[in-house]
Order: C-alpha cells, then sequence, then structure tokens
C-alpha cells in the first residue's frame, strides 16, 4: 500500500494514504454529534405525528378523510425531492444544503405547530418533508466524508442507530407530549435539538467543491410524477377500495406510465439525473433491493403492532412504548458487533445474510401469538428483531459505498434512503390491505362456526326470545369476540408474509461482491 511522504525530521510514522478522510476536521466528534441530531429529527418526524392526528383533526376542523394529508404531503413531498439532493448538493454545495435543510426544517416544524387550519397544515408538512428529504442523504454522505476509511463502520453504527431508533421513539415521544402538553409540541420539541445541530453544523461543517452540472428536467420530471403517483396510489387506495375507483386507476397509470419513460430516460440521456455507474455498480444495485425489504420489514412491522397492542390487546400510548422499547435496544446491541466485524474486516455479505435470518425467526416468532400473548413475548420478539436488523444495516452500506467513488456518495445515499422510503410505503400499505382482506375472511370463518350448539356451554340461546334485551347483548359480546379472533387471525398472516419476504431476501446477500478492506483504494471502474 502507498504510503503519504513524511516531511524530514518527523518521527512520526507513515500513514496509509487512502485512510485519510475525504473532508478532514478539527473536531469530528463534535460534528458527527450536530449531524447526528439533525438526521434524528428528520426521522422522527416521519412517525412523531402520527399519534397525534386525531388530536389535530379536532383542533384544525378537518374530517377523518382529510386529515390524513397531513401525512401524505410530507410522504409525497420528501419522496418527489428526494432525487434532486445529488444535483442540488453539487450545484450550490454541500455544506450550504445541508445548512440551508436543516435551517428550513427548523422553521417549517414551528409553522406546523402553529397551523390554524388544515390548509396550512398541510402546506407546512409538504414544505417540512421538502427540507427534510436532503438531511438523511448529506447525513450519511457527510459521517462518510469527514472521516477516514477504517472508521466507515463505526460512523454507519452511528448514523444507523438514529435510522433504527426514530421510528421506535417517535410513536412513544409522540403520545407522551400530546397526552403531557399538546398536540403542538410534536412539531415544538423539534427547535431546541434543531437550534443546536445547526449551531454545530455552521462552525464545523466543511465545504465541499462545487460540480457545476446541468440539471435533468425531463428525468426528475419522470421520476417525480412516478414517485408522487406511487405514493398517492398506495395512500389512497385502502380508503378508496382500490380499482372500484377510477381515481385509483388514474394513479396506476401514471406511475406506470411514468416510470417506463424515466427508466428509457436514464438510460439513454447524456447527462442523466443519477449517474448510470450507480446502477452498473452490482453491490450498489443489490443494497437498493435490500433497502426494500428493510423498509417493509422495519416500519410495516412498527406501523402493525402499536394497532394490535392498543387496540385488542388494551396497551396505553406508555405501555406500548415501553415494550416496543427493546427493538431499540436490540439494535443499539447488535450494531456495535457488526462495527467490529466490519473494522476487522470480517466478509459483510454473511452477516447480512445471518441479520436477515434472525429478523425472520422473530416474526415467525409473532406468527405464533394469541390474544393471550405476554408482556415477555412481546419483549423478546421485538428484541431479536432489533438485533437481526442491527446486523444487517452496517454490513449492507460498507458493501453499497465500498465499491462507490466518493463523487457518487450523496446520490447514492438519497437513492438508498428513497428505496427504503418506497419500501416503508409499500409495505405499510400492503400489510394494512392484507389486514383488511383476511380479517373479513377470518371473522366469516369464526362466525360460521358460531351456533346454538356451539355456544351453548356460555349462554343459554332461549334467553334470545325469552329476555330480548340480555339475548342481544350476549350475542353482541360474542360478535365482538369474534371481531377481536379474527383481527388476531389477520396479523398473523401478515406476519407470516413478511417472514417469507424477509426469507427472500437472505439469497441476494451472496450474489454481491465481497468489498475491498476499508482504507484500501477502491477497484478501477469496471472490475
Amino acid at each position: 500500500m502507498a504510503t503519504r511522504a513524511i516531511p524530514s525530521g518527523s518521527g512520526a510514522p507513515a500513514a496509509p494514504a487512502a485512510d485519510v478522510a475525504q473532508l478532514p476536521v478539527d473536531n469530528p466528534g463534535v460534528l458527527v454529534i450536530g449531524i447526528m441530531g439533525a438526521s434524528l429529527l428528520q426521522i422522527l418526524d416521519t412517525t412523531i405525528a402520527n399519534v397525534a392526528i386525531p388530536h389535530m383533526r379536532t383542533s384544525l376542523g378537518a374530517t377523518t378523510e382529510t386529515i390524513t394529508w397531513v401525512l401524505t404531503s410530507y410522504i409525497v413531498a420528501s419522496a418527489v425531492a428526494l432525487p434532486i439532493t445529488g444535483w442540488l448538493s453539487d450545484r450550490i454545495g454541500g455544506r450550504r444544503l445541508f445548512i440551508g435543510s436543516v435551517f428550513a426544517f427548523i422553521v417549517t416544524s414551528m409553522l406546523c405547530g402553529i397551523a390554524q387550519n388544515l390548509e396550512e397544515m398541510v402546506l407546512f408538512r409538504a414544505l417540512q418533508g421538502i427540507s427534510g428529504a436532503f438531511i438523511a442523504p448529506l447525513s450519511q454522505a457527510f459521517m462518510l466524508d469527514t472521516n477516514k476509511p477504517s472508521k466507515h463502520a463505526q460512523m454507519m453504527a452511528l448514523w444507523g442507530m438514529g435510522i433504527m431508533i426514530g421510528p421506535i421513539l417517535g410513536p412513544v415521544l409522540g403520545g407522551w407530549l400530546t397526552e403531557q402538553a399538546n398536540w403542538r409540541w410534536v412539531f415544538y420539541v423539534n427547535l431546541p435539538i434543531g437550534i443546536l445541530s445547526l449551531a454545530i453544523l455552521m462552525a464545523y461543517l466543511p465545504h465541499r467543491e462545487i460540480e457545476k452540472r446541468p440539471f435533468d428536467l425531463a428525468g426528475f420530471a419522470f421520476v417525480g410524477i412516478a414517485l408522487a403517483s406511487f405514493q398517492m396510489l398506495l395512500d389512497r387506495g385502502q380508503t378508496l377500495d382500490w380499482y372500484d375507483s377510477y381515481e385509483i386507476w388514474m394513479w396506476t397509470f401514471l406511475f406506470i406510465s411514468a416510470t417506463w419513460m424515466a427508466v428509457i430516460h436514464l438510460n439513454t440521456a447524456k447527462m442523466p439525473l443519477f449517474d448510470r455507474a450507480l446502477f452498473a455498480d452490482r453491490n450498489f444495485a443489490i443494497a437498493m433491493g435490500f433497502m426494500l425489504a428493510i423498509g417493509v420489514v422495519m416500519f410495516a412491522t412498527m406501523a402493525l403492532l402499536p394497532p394490535m397492542l392498543q387496540q385488542l390487546m388494551g396497551y396505553d400510548v406508555i405501555d406500548t412504548g415501553l415494550v416496543l422499547m427493546p427493538r431499540g435496544i436490540g439494535v443499539l446491541i447488535s450494531m456495535q458487533f457488526a462495527g467490529m466485524a466490519m473494522r476487522r474486516n470480517f466478509d459483510p455479505r454473511p452477516v447480512v445474510a445471518t441479520g436477515f435470518i434472525i429478523c425472520a425467526i422473530s416474526l415467525y416468532e409473532m406468527a405464533q401469538w394469541s390474544l393471550g400473548v405476554d408482556r415477555l413475548h412481546i419483549v423478546a420478539s421485538g428484541l431479536v428483531q432489533g438485533l437481526g436488523m442491527g446486523l444487517v444495516f452496517i454490513p449492507l452500506n460498507v458493501s453499497a459505498f465500498g465499491t462507490l467513488p466518493p463523487r457518487l456518495r450523496t446520490d447514492g445515499s438519497s437513492l438508498l434512503n428513497l428505496f427504503r422510503s418506497l419500501g416503508a410505503s409499500a409495505g405499510i400499505s400492503l400489510t394494512t390491505v392484507m389486514l383488511a382482506r383476511n380479517l373479513q375472511t377470518a371473522h366469516a370463518d369464526i362466525a360460521s362456526e358460531v351456533t346454538g350448539a356451539s355456544v351453548s356451554s356460555v349462554i343459554d340461546v332461549s334467553t334470545v326470545d325469552r329476555y330480548q334485551n340480555l339475548g342481544e347483548v350476549a350475542l353482541r359480546m360474542l360478535d365482538l369476540e369474534a371481531n377481536r379472533q379474527a383481527a388476531m387471525v389477520a396479523y398473523i398472516d401478515d406476519f407470516w408474509m413478511m417472514m417469507w419476504i424477509t426469507l427472500a431476501a437472505v439469497p441476494l446477500a451472496f450474489i454481491m461482491r465481497r468489498p475491498k478492506p476499508m482504507g484500501a483504494p477502491l477497484p478501477p471502474p469496471g472490475e
């Protein structure tokens, strides 16, 4: 390995030329705190507002259907803005874009907190989604650029903690703030952390070289329309009963058409929105597929468990958060092991495969639940799933970025974050649809078995005629219990489905190339 020249008279040992930061800084530890603070804020806001939606509906004078636009506007705006992160970073500079995004996120969070009606809230949430879209890919890219390659695994462990734990903490923190103060505090809580992060970034974030590359307007239009229509399709589908609605057919047509045109354009344009070298890199292309699976498993599970625990098992918001918290503890533990393995230059492929297998085991355990499941089993399955997810994240990022040149990191990070977001949206929509359909099927199956003979040991069905009111109450109680049992069956079916999706992703790990050891020079393009 080549070494850096040492000035004459210096007794310092030579350092490997490759093991130096792309953008050296004087205080990398302090800068990491600022980057992580901004990253955690953005991740928290994808879930923290969900539990406050019923309170917002009353305060803003919205209906049950229209209040969902508070969530939809954020998701759609963020998805559409994400693809241009790389271009904007090159055009105006990564430092300016990152600091401007954090500043805009703080301001829009404050505006969301003071919104007086639904129209204002939807507008401010869309602006918040746009400003927040740039934070995740830029934070990941700067974590890599400002630290030497031998510390990349450690940096990805820190960054991954925010990505993994944010969705878990969001509902808990949002529920606590809503109960103890007001729903507006789910937005105001961003201000103190955001201001501290902004101050650190302004003081220590280094400048990046500006590259005036042309903007691919056609590519952005095609990709933006495809992403927006896909998000609208998933968000509106269940409400409008899917393809019984002309609106859903319209979103589907737009999505398919725009996706087809985007693929052709990105393959033929002279200066496409994304460098084609990203898609030519086998590791990075497979990592995008893995990110879809992670989005489905992690976010869909987190979307399913709170309503299941609260509606079927009687947990309140705080108790729900407490039993889900061990999932985050599992992530913290296994990420440390994964980080150590990557620093010792272990092959990341079996580590990724092992993590997905552990996740599948936890989902198998969840598929054995019943309405009588105790806290210990819920906590244990969450801890196991967290252990699996923590093992996946760092090796996957090391594999994805280990063969990419530094100039592609921002674009690459934006794509990985985009695919994780798409996986989350698709997973939540798919599990919600399956839940609703399987609940109806299970209820019909259970109801068909409820006869006078089958319930005679519980109630005397003759009381339906003799004591009309008492009999009707008893039958309603039976129907409610049938609904609970059918809902549990539907949740179990979702867990089975996610388990098979997780197992299907395992073989992809062994198609990836083993990346070069950290600190070694990248291979020439095409190798």
